[in-house]
């Protein structure tokens, strides 16, 4: 078969002329080096231009990565090797080499030196270690040193190309060549070595358009490769693939098969002249350099040729032509395999292939192995290498038999029983591709035909273009996997048997009933085997998936890319491998698989059979799978993961075993979810106890209410306080009615202004007792001022209208509320339409009701200092009005009281403490004020009050002095700018138009603003 050269193109950027191409070996970067005096370092992976070295303004002809000292080294037309760090961008280092043009250098794989070639027709060994030091000259070429390169197999010999048309093979520490090689009939330009260990073979290019095979044991030309139009600039052995690369000034690349020395591809991508190759062993990646820029392709596919039996354990791969083989049953047991690591294995040789291995397949039995490269096959068997079988073909696949299998050879299938050839046949449809397993897949362009081995009757056509076909090992499951997602169908042989005697069934398409689908997973398939009915495959992101009755599991995340080999069922163990042949395996418990086949096939009795052998740690795996099915209650008695059962439990609605499992755990949230199941089925009592383990306090007062349960809203009160949720308690003790518990969780929080606004609502008697702490609050907090402008009640009744009325209304409901069944919600008048201070008032007229007053005590703190006699003037005294005369500099002081807040229970009334009547002079002297001229220019009589107490009514005499006096000072008083503290009593709400008794000096405005 010829090979599979799928070329895909990596990088492709402009540029000027390119004189030298490398790769780095660790990076995903590429070293060119340009004609203009400039490298680049490309990264072919993102292509991007990562790093540039402005090295000099003639060519710089060659460039190599020095990956272990971090180093470029260039090489150019002004005689010098610079040395760079590619990290730091850095000159090490400079030095003169030669005396002409350097055409080439390159890095010696161990030792510490650099070769060099020019021009001035001599070769140079450099090394760094030495401070650069000249270690040998290389004399014998009579014309141009165009490239050199060493030996991969032998560091210590390396080749030269030179315009004098021979190539030179050279000894480090010999002044003379080896041998000299000559065949050219014009000047040889590059030259490289064959890296593969089974022939001593380099080849060279030359101006006279040919490509030379030499064998330098024998020194003979092998092989001349004509084709080019032009001279050939650059050759190369490609280190992984059979392949020889040739460049040319005509334009092309050519690739070479390098056993059959046949065309197998010519590449042109317009770029000019083409001067430089690399390639990079271990990889298929090859760099190309052009006039006009630099390439970067991909060769053949990265998957290697390699497969298993996996029932006995061997694993066979091609290195090149060469067969090796790995025995895992000779493991040695002392070690443990650990998931993901590199497998300790003896490599035995095979032998040699006469062929170059693309593929390489085991038959279904494991005895025999085929081979398939360069058009042909060769079937050996799996034990001692025995050509058994060969021919030509492009494909070659096994039946579900190990003794049938079929070829693809150009649109032609032929199938072959005991190595015997039993039938041929040329689709209808073309054949893109085949496809072996329990039926014969044939790949066209317009989709997939299944046929019959024995009869290559139809038996479906499907349209859907595959990639690869995998059949599970009963023949039951097929999965067809495509370049972007894959199907997972039922094949049914009872359908196709009833077909066959039945011919109705049968359509245009073949029989529709032969296969069932089942999944369709938009995922991209690498490889998969099967085992049982569950399908393991690796996919684009490097995951090893299993596939089990639509569900997906992961069994492992891979850091590289990996290719599934098989599954050893004894061992409970998945083996892949890499491009390197590196072997790794994964555990995947066998039982689990079986569990999981005999659930799909509804096979229970199996199952319970199995489910004994499943190890512990994977029972939870087991379950979610079952869950997944479908069947929850098994799921329940197998997984040993406790969040998962009380899930199922509460999907199932075991509410015992919730009750258990949330017992065990012991978390808020299984008893919240616990409580909402609980709350469908009317279980109360279980809700209740859910909803007090979880604490959730504001679930349980509307079970309380909702419930009449009296004693859990005081449990829930006394918990919530007792956990600082105090707004909890609140709203608990307020349901409840227990108003002075309220009180007391707000005096508890040191809320006391809002304990003194609950008391004037709800309970009057207390706000003296209040008002006190809300003083002493305000002194603690250095807000003495602030504290003296509170009026407390107890002491001053005037300034509170309607407090003895709110004194009775709140004896009035202690007496008559009583608790109320839910069944008379409906004929209670709501609380917002009830009017309880006229209800009163009714009962009181009534005889229904007597007030019994409340004794208070006016001094309410034990170190009261008689702030409240100060500030406040008795409002049952008899008013004594002050002598005011024009000639009277200044008028008695009046000391009015500072405004408190608006009360809340009378609307109706002014929201200003309303101060008492004018005191005397005399009795007022020691404790008068400085006034500001505002304030002192028009005292105001006292505001008018709804319902005044009884008091001796004022003289005339009196009453009219009052307004003269204020006429007579406000004809003298000067307007003044509003002051700082008219804008806080603005903010206070207090109007100074109305409220003209309000007098305090500047001192005390300071004061009072500083203290606010």
């Amino acid at each position: 078969m010829p090979l599979r050269l799928d070329v895909k193109r990596k990088l492709s950027v402009r540029s000027d002329r390119v004189k030298c191409v490398d790769i780095h070996p660790n990076e995903p970067w590429i070293l060119v080096t340009l004609y203009n005096g400039h490298a680049h370092i490309y990264n072919h992976d993102t292509q991007q231009l990562i790093k540039t070295f402005e090295i000099c303004d003639v060519p710089v002809r060659a460039g190599k990565f020095v990956v272990r000292k971090n180093w470029a080294v260039t090489a150019s037309d002004d005689m010098l090797v610079r040395v760079y760090n590619y990290n730091t961008l850095e000159r090490i280092h400079q030095f003169e080499a030669h005396s002409d043009y350097i055409r080439s250098v390159v890095v010696h794989p161990t030792q510490s030196y650099i070769l060099t070639s020019s021009d001035d027709m001599t070769i140079k060994l450099w090394d760094w270690d030495a401070k650069w030091a000249l270690k040998q000259t290389f004399e014998g070429h009579i014309h141009y040193v165009m490239q050199i390169a060493i030996n991969p197999k032998d560091n210590n010999t390396f080749a030269s190309a030179s315009l004098d048309r021979t190539v030179k093979v050279w000894q480090l520490g010999s002044t003379q060549p080896n041998f000299t090689l000559e065949g050219h009939e014009k000047g040889v330009n590059c030259v490289d070595y064959y890296s593969g260990g089974d022939k001593p073979y380099l080849v060279s290019g030359g101006d006279d358009r040919l490509v030379k095979i030499w064998d330098y044991q024998n020194k003979t030309c092998v092989q001349t490769l004509e084709g080019h139009s032009q001279n050939v600039g650059c050759v190369s052995f490609h280190p992984e693939l059979p392949i020889v690369l040739s460049g040319s000034e005509d334009g092309t690349v050519k690739l070479w098969h390098s056993n059959t020395y046949r065309l197998e591809s010519t590449l042109n991508y317009g770029l000019e002249r083409c001067w430089a190759i690399s390639c990079l062993k271990g990889s298929n990646n090859v760099a190309l350099g052009y006039d006009e820029g630099t390439m970067m392709i991909k060769l053949g596919r990265e998957e290697p040729a390699m497969s298993m039996d996996a029932s006995t354990g061997k694993i066979v791969w091609a290195k090149h032509c060469e067969i090796q083989q790995v025995n895992l049953k000779q493991l040695t047991t002392d070690q443990p395999l650990k998931d993901g690591e590199k497998v300790p294995l003896n490599v035995k040789e095979m032998g040699s292939c006469e062929i170059y291995p693309q593929t390489l397949s085991h038959s279904p039995n494991g005895r025999f192995v085929v081979v398939c490269g360069d058009g042909e096959y060769i079937i050996y068997t799996a034990i001692t290498l025995r050509n058994k079988s060969y021919g030509s073909a492009m494909e070659f696949v096994w039946s579900q038999d190990s003794s049938e299998y079929a070829i693809r050879d150009g649109n032609m299938v032929k199938i072959f029983k005991n190595f015997k050839e039993k039938k041929t046949f040329k689709p209808e449809s073309g054949a893109e591709g085949i496809h072996g397993g329990s039926l014969l897949g044939v790949r066209s362009y317009s989709g997939l035909t299944f046929y019959d081995w024995d009869t290559l009757s139809l038996v479906r056509r499907i349209e859907i273009v595959p990639k690869t076909i995998y059949w599970s090992q009963n023949g039951e499951l097929v999965c067809i996997a495509t370049e972007e997602s894959f199907y997972i169908l039922r094949y049914s042989a009872e359908a196709v048997a009833a077909a066959a005697s039945n011919k109705d069934l049968v359509s245009e398409d073949g029989i529709e009933d032969a296969f069932d689908a089942l999944s369709e997973i938009a995922e991209v398939v690498k490889t998969g085997i099967w085992v049982g009915d569950c399908f393991i495959y690796t996919n684009s992101l490097n995951r090893i998936n299993y596939y089990v009755g639509g569900e997906i599991v992961t069994i492992s995340h891979l850091d590289r890319v990996m290719y599934l080999l098989g599954y050893v069922s004894n061992e409970n163990r998945l083996y892949l491998g890499d491009k390197e042949m590196a072997i790794v395996s994964f555990e995947l418990s066998l039982s689990v698989l079986e569990y999981q086949t005999a659930v799909m096939r509804k096979d229970f009795a199996t199952a319970d059979q199995v489910l004994p052998t499943i190890p512990k740690e994977q029972r939870t795996r087991v379950a979610h799978f079952l869950e997944k099915q479908g069947y929850r209650q098994q799921a329940l008695s197998v997984t040993m993961d406790n969040e998962h059962k009380f899930d199922l439990a509460l999907q199932l609605g075991n509410l015992p075993i919730c009750y258990e499992l949330a017992l065990e755990m012991e978390n808020e949230q299984k008893w919240l979810q616990l409580s909402d199941v609980a709350t469908k089925r009317g279980d109360l009592n279980l809700v209740k106890e859910c909803l007090t383990r979880a604490q959730s306090f504001g679930s349980l007062i509307l079970l309380a209410s909702a419930s009449s349960d009296k004693q859990l809203m005081s449990t829930i009160g006394d918990h919530s306080r007792k956990n600082g949720q105090f707004n909890i308690a609140f709203l608990s003790s307020f349901t409840l009615g227990n108003l002075e518990q309220c009180l007391d969780i707000l005096i508890e929080n040191q809320r006391i202004p809002e304990a003194a606004f609950f008391c004037r609502t709800y309970l009057p008697s207390q706000t003296g007792r209040i008002v006190g702490l809300w003083r002493d609050k305000l002194k603690s907090m250095n807000m003495e001022r602030a504290a003296q402008s509170l009026a407390n009640p107890t002491d001053y009744e005037n300034l509170f209208p309607g407090l003895v009325d709110a004194y009775k209304t709140e004896q009035f409901l202690q007496q008559t509320t009583k608790p109320r069944l839910a069944r008379d919600y409906q004929t209670i008048t709501p609380n917002w339409e009830r009017h309880p201070m006229d209800d009163m008032k009714q009962a009181e007229d009534n005889e229904q009701f007597s007030y019994n007053p409340v004794q208070l005590n006016k001094h309410t703190r034990e170190n009261d200092d008689d702030d409240d006699e100060e500030q406040f003037a008795d409002a049952d005294s008899v008013p004594k009005q002050p002598i005011i005369t024009t000639t009277q500099a200044k008028p008695s002081p009046i000391v009015p009281p500072v405004k408190t807040n608006k009360p809340t229970s009378e609307p109706s009334t002014t929201s200003k403490l309303v101060p008492p009547v004018l005191a005397s002079t005399a009795s007022s002297s020691d404790r008068s004020r400085s006034q500001s001229p505002m304030n002192t220019a028009t005292p105001s009589p006292p505001l008018k009050k709804p319902t005044p107490p009884p008091a001796v009514p004022p003289t005339k005499a009196s009453s009219s002095a009052v307004p003269k006096a204020t006429t007579t000072t406000t004809a003298k008083a000067a307007p003044t700018p509003m002051s700082d503290l008219e804008k806080e009593l603005e903010e206070f709400d207090i109007d100074l138009d109305k409220d003209d008794d309000l007098q305090f000096d500047d001192d005390d405005v300071d004061e009072f603003l500083k203290d606010t």
